[in-house]
């Protein structure tokens, strides 16, 4: 079936609900803006649109089971994690609603809102200069990311940003939003357009073709270096095994594997998956077997991995944007 020909639409879903209580959370402070949206097939805000794109697999539960078996994991798939990416594009299209970017302190606390977005980037995951909202220290990929993130923190109840973020730089960056937003509640956007990008109508490849591409974005190439820490868990010594390869285990334990180390990273559940993939595949050529307890091996192949998936993020990390 190609995209444009699913029946879905965002009426009469949990989509609905969701989008009432985003409009109410602005209600709350004041902000008279509300967001437009629509389907597509990812999030996105598109550039000097005051709205945002929702993805149509959010619309049906085989939809989301479609995406979860293709992907891994359903994004946006809980109410919880649905708001909090609301909030996120919320804070795009209030920068276009009222061209935020444009003013001269944004640019000296977020960057040029006209800075190249990159392919990838690689996070500092210590640094106290961004807030933590989204996965992968998503505020580090470009300034308007910083200030979507900036504003998401903001606007979520009970977030308490002054007391979570004393003492961080970043905690500027949120005082900052803060006044914006007061100066503009009740205010009527200087874009009031309702343009939507990329609607459902208009995309004609198949569920087949769209889920071959997002694959292949996620799909990374691993640096094969992994070896010498298989060898550090598992035995390539036929004398000391416990009867059980290393590849059956690592097979055995890999969504838990998956699911412990995207959580933690941030990384996508899919490109985890592929390291996983690679590290069964290298423990059979190898001959390697289990010659220790269980436990004890998953604990060590749960550290390897995420020692693995962080080298990634060093390397550049890159995700559908936001």
């Amino acid at each position: 079936m190609r995209v444009c020909d699913l029946p879905v639409s965002i009426e009469d879903t949990p989509l609905v609900g969701r989008i009432h209580r985003l409009y109410e959370e602005l209600d709350t402070r004041g902000i008279r803006f509300k967001p437009h949206v629509w389907l597509s097939e990812e999030w996105f805000t598109p550039d000097d649109v005051p709205g945002f794109a929702i993805p149509f697999y959010l619309t049906h539960p085989r939809l989301m089971k479609l995406e979860r078996q293709q992907m891994l994991e359903v994004e946006g798939g809980t109410e919880r994690e649905c708001l909090r990416i609301m909030r996120h594009e919320t804070g795009h299209a209030i920068d276009n609603a009222f061209g935020l970017h444009l003013k001269p302190r944004y640019r000296r606390l977020f960057g040029s809102f006209t800075k190249h977005y990159p392919d990838s980037y690689k996070p500092t995951p210590d640094s106290r200069n961004y807030v933590l909202h989204l996965n992968a220290w998503y505020a580090q990929a470009h300034p308007a990311e910083d200030f979507a993130e900036t504003f998401a923190v903001w606007l979520a109840p009970g977030s308490r940003w002054r007391r979570r973020y004393k003492d961080w730089p970043a905690l500027r960056k949120l005082e900052y939003v803060d006044q914006l937003m007061h100066e503009i509640a009740g205010s009527p956007a200087k874009n009031s357009a309702r343009r939507k990008v990329e609607t459902l109508a208009g995309i004609r490849i198949t569920l087949r073709e769209h889920y071959k591409h997002k694959r292949e974005y996620y799909a990374f190439d691993w640096p094969a270096n992994y070896d010498r820490d298989l060898r550090r868990i598992f035995s390539d010594d036929p004398h000391n095994a416990s009867g059980q390869t290393a590849a059956s285990f690592l097979r055995r334990i890999r969504r838990e594997l998956r699911h412990v180390v995207a959580e933690g990273t941030g990384v996508h559940h899919y490109a985890v998956d592929q390291l996983i993939k690679q590290m069964v595949d290298r423990s059979k050529e190898l001959k390697l077997s289990v010659a220790i307890p269980e436990q004890v091996a998953k604990q060590k192949v749960i550290v390897m991995l995420t020692v693995q998936t962080m080298s990634v993020l060093q390397a550049g990390y890159h995700r559908i944007a936001l």
